[in-house]
């Protein structure tokens, strides 16, 4: 009889692993038993580890890599104000952030300069443009 992997937990219930990792050791695919919180993450920089502080002090959660990208959440996954911020793996300070509303619909700014009021368009901003400057 073949063991057979434990489904996936939904993202707002994974538990919190507080151990310290350094940016070479976040994964790449998302992670799906566990949430990585930003303050266990030893290279955050400061926007990140405040990233939720207007959505009721909620501590960023790391969802991927993509491309030379950390995406990280504040804020529920679906039907509530959340906020995504990207960060360049080998530059902090270079950074993109896109707020999520409640209907689905957003406001942010990807590395080209667009403004994108769709998360999916902001995220393909991310991985089809090379870094350059930071949104604010």
């Amino acid at each position: 009889m073949a063991d057979t992997p434990d489904p996936p937990v939904n993202a707002d219930e994974r538990p919190v692993d507080p151990t310290p990792v350094h940016t070479a050791d976040l994964p790449a695919t998302p992670v799906r038993d566990r949430t990585i919180p930003a303050s266990a993450w030893v290279e955050a920089p400061h926007e990140l580890r405040t990233l939720g502080d207007d959505l009721g002090g909620v501590d960023a959660g790391y969802k991927r890599r993509l491309g030379p990208w950390l995406l990280w959440r504040a804020g529920p996954a679906r039907r509530a104000r959340a906020r995504y911020l990207a960060v360049l793996a080998d530059d902090t300070s270079v950074q993109h952030t896109f707020d999520l509303h409640p209907d689905g619909s957003g406001d942010g700014i990807g590395p080209s300069g667009a403004h994108h009021t769709r998360f999916r368009t902001w995220k393909e901003d991310l991985v089809g443009r090379p870094p350059t400057g930071a949104d604010g």
